[in-house]
């Protein structure tokens, strides 16, 4: 999985693994998400990141496991 924060963007992609994209569908104004050809999702893309969370958080981003 990478995490990829894009500031001049102002997006977060998030690549959940790798595979080929086939088609990508925005669920949500601003939340894309891609998908493979087994329609898996394989990545989600955040825009307008700043107006979601506030700047303090996206200097640190917390991965959790369980």
């Amino acid at each position: 999985m990478k995490v990829h924060i894009d500031e001049l963007a102002d997006a977060l992609y998030l690549r959940l693994y790798e595979s080929n994209i086939i088609e990508s569908e925005e669920v949500y104004p601003g939340i894309i998400l891609d998908f493979n050809e087994d329609n898996q999702v394989v990545g989600i893309e955040v825009l307008n990141l700043k107006s979601k969370m506030p700047s303090t958080s996206l200097k640190k981003i917390q991965l959790e496991f369980s």
